[in-house]
């Protein structure tokens, strides 16, 4: 043997190592373009060197009252003003199944019975994830069904922080180790997870070790804890998002318009279905007959969750139902419970089941359960379920934090539809992802899936239209200048084609993580306002603080909070009722600010000034105003609002003469001054 091949057969193998150690170094710290990080594509205005400040001028939607005109018209029995498409419900699915055909040059309407994500798509945990123990179950049962599922969410997640990076934020979520097998098993999981987004990832995955846990997650319980690994995945406000969604498809041409009830589905002679009849449900609430009228469309879209099989039937009352609903409870607790920026998992509860407990909107959200549920509009929150997360949560918490129930700041319970396949020979089991199906008169079903896929399925949806009713694309020559400004439009190239992963959603394209600092500049709005803004809004911030009246003080110069105890504001409220169709008070308290969802006692005590600020701006009644103060009283309820409360009057509320001494958090804190030496010597 060779001098130079012993020498190499010594080199070789330590170049190799190394090789291979820089490679893999490099792949995890590599610098690269993160999603959601990206500059603004429209950047803030500034003054002119006349002294002028111009703001952003938006296109504007049409009024409800012209897009209930324009469903009118598709009765005329002229074919271009029938709508290629009529999608029923206005939720995720709905939204996106709209935004996808507007985009495609398609002429098409949506309508909601209730609002934009009045039901299970603004009760989710929040995540926008592909599913760690999804991919968990995929290696154990060698299912690459579900390994399909797991990239294909992944891929999804990406486009969520391209196409709202507003609404959307990257979230490092810890999971806590007690046993030192569990390091390399629990290890080898995210870095797969990390291996499956790519690219498309933000930080790689890492271990943390016992005291840089708890330096991470003080609240964390020391016993037992030997150190953690943290993974990054996606969160969004999700109900914003599904609002966002339906106006950026309203900006593309799509005809959408929220409380109008589909009560029939119309079919023409050959048994093949050719539109419905609806009902505007916002007339009942001012005293009056709600009008009633029928739409004209060449395919139907059944988008309706949880309520799938209720229009199921009024196409075939002999039909099988097909969605088995599933009860996912949430509660919310202070913001002292998690770290700002860091969530936890626990993937092994008492009972086999997944909790998460996640920092959300400055509070916390911890869930979810899952038992089988009878079908409401708003199902309320179960105390055993509620108890179970306390507990459950308790576990993972430092012995010294009291978990108190009297905590629970609100709670709510959302039903996931999940599905079965009709037309499969085992019509009981369960469909693992979603199910698009036609009926022999035509209806499209489209049903199951979760938030991280309702792009996907959206796409997926409209494609299976097109097929089976001879849809005619066309390419969109002049798109509506969404950002606001003629020299800005978007990487999508609205050939025809499927474009929703290059679309960005209204508010996206002048967001920065700087914009609120513009908006304090310019405005005077305190910073917490302009950050929940801007992050709420997106571009769309400029309109909604240039909505706020003035304040008289030397600071904050405009903003008048709707709650003391959050940055929510009245121009708010101007904004939803202008520019995002909201009709009732639990359309701004629930779906446009969130109020609702992050504490339902301060939502009673806000609903005097939403109630007066949406009368103004819609001209309501006395007697309308008082319909509002009671339907958003029975809503709370279901967002976890003490019984005590559910019989509160206005006056009561407005004048500060509640009793809340029979509630369990008046009791938590001490109220009364105890004689001390200070008082004895004065």
């Amino acid at each position: 043997m060779s001098r130079f091949t012993r020498s190499a057969k010594r080199v070789l193998p330590p170049l190799a190592l190394l090789a291979t150690t820089s490679g893999a170094l490099y792949y995890m710290y590599r610098p690269r373009n993160i999603p959601g990080y990206e500059g603004p594509v429209v950047p803030p205005p500034i003054f002119g060197a006349d002294g002028t400040f111009k703001l952003p001028r938006f296109p504007k939607l049409k009024s409800r009252l012209e897009q209930i005109n324009d469903l009118k018209k598709s009765n005329t029995g002229r074919e271009e003003d029938e709508y290629d498409i009529l999608v029923i419900g206005a939720g995720a699915t709905g939204s996106g199944v709209a935004l996808d055909a507007a985009t495609r040059g398609l002429k098409v309407a949506v309508v909601e019975r209730d609002d934009f994500s009045s039901g299970t798509s603004s009760k989710s945990t929040k995540l926008v994830h592909g599913g760690v123990r999804y991919l968990e179950k995929a290696v154990w049962n060698l299912d690459w069904a579900q390994y399909e599922l797991v990239r294909e969410a992944l891929k999804e997640r990406t486009y969520f922080l391209q196409t709202a990076p507003h609404l959307s934020m990257w979230l490092p979520i810890m999971l806590p180790l007690d046993k030192w097998w569990k390091v390399p098993y629990y290890w080898a999981g995210t870095k797969f997870y990390d291996f499956l987004a790519g690219s498309e990832g933000i930080e790689s995955s890492y271990f943390l070790t016992r005291s840089k846990a708890i330096d991470a997650f003080p609240m964390l319980k020391q016993e037992d804890l030997i150190g953690a690994l943290v993974y990054y995945d996606g969160a969004h406000n999700d109900s914003r998002m599904n609002v966002s969604i339906g106006v950026t498809a309203g900006l593309y041409g799509a005809t959408v318009v929220n409380h109008l009830e589909v009560t029939g589905l119309i079919k023409g002679e050959d048994g093949r279905l050719k539109g419905a009849e609806v009902k505007d449900k916002i007339g009942e609430r001012d005293g009056k007959q709600g009008e009633r009228f029928n739409i004209k469309a060449k395919c139907v879209i059944n988008c309706t969750g949880p309520f799938t099989d209720g229009i199921r039937k009024m196409d075939d009352p002999n039909c099988k139902e097909i969605v088995a609903p599933a009860s996912g409870v949430h509660i919310i607790l202070p913001g002292y419970y998690s770290p700002g920026k860091m969530g936890l998992i626990d993937p092994s509860t008492s009972d086999g089941r997944v909790i998460f407990f996640l920092p959300w909107q400055g509070n916390t959200i911890a869930g979810t359960t899952d038992e089988p549920a009878q079908i409401t509009k708003d199902p309320l929150p179960d105390e055993k379920s509620i108890q179970w997360i306390l507990n459950e949560v308790s576990h993972y918490l430092s012995p010294d934090i009291n978990v108190r129930r009297g905590d629970v700041l609100a709670a709510w319970s959302g039903l996931r539809p999940l599905v079965k396949d009709p037309k499969a020979k085992n019509t009981e089991s369960l469909v693992r992802n979603h199910l698009i199906d036609v009926s022999e008169s035509g209806l499209l079903t489209c049903a199951g899936g979760k938030w991280t896929t309702y792009r996907q399925m959206a796409e997926e949806c409209v494609d299976a239209a097109i097929k089976e009713f001879g849809l005619k694309t066309r390419p969109i020559v002049n798109p509506p200048m969404i950002s606001g400004t003629e020299n800005v439009t978007d990487d999508a190239t609205l050939d025809g084609t499927c474009q929703t992963h290059r679309v960005r959603l209204v508010g996206a394209h002048g967001w920065s993580r700087t914009l609120f600092i513009h908006l304090i500049q310019h405005f005077g709005v305190e910073t917490e306002v302009a950050k929940h803004l801007t992050e709420s809004y997106g571009d769309r911030a400029w309109t909604v603080a240039a909505l706020c009246r003035p304040t008289d003080k030397r600071f904050p110069a405009r903003g008048e909070r709707i709650s003391q105890l959050y940055p929510f504001v009245d121009g708010e409220v101007r904004y939803a009722v202008r520019h995002e169709y909201a009709q009732t008070a639990v359309d701004v308290l629930a779906r446009r600010m969130r109020l609702a969802f992050l504490n339902a006692q301060a939502s009673l005590e806000a609903l005097p000034k939403v109630i007066d600020i949406m009368a103004d701006e819609l001209g309501w009644s006395k007697k309308r105003m008082d319909v509002e103060w009671r339907e958003a009283v029975k809503f709370l309820e279901s967002m976890g609002l003490p019984q005590p409360l559910l019989s509160a009057t206005r006056k009561q509320v407005e004048q500060g003469k509640i009793d809340f001494k029979s509630l369990l958090e008046w009791r938590m804190y001490s109220r009364h001054d105890k004689p001390g030496p200070e008082k004895d010597n004065q």
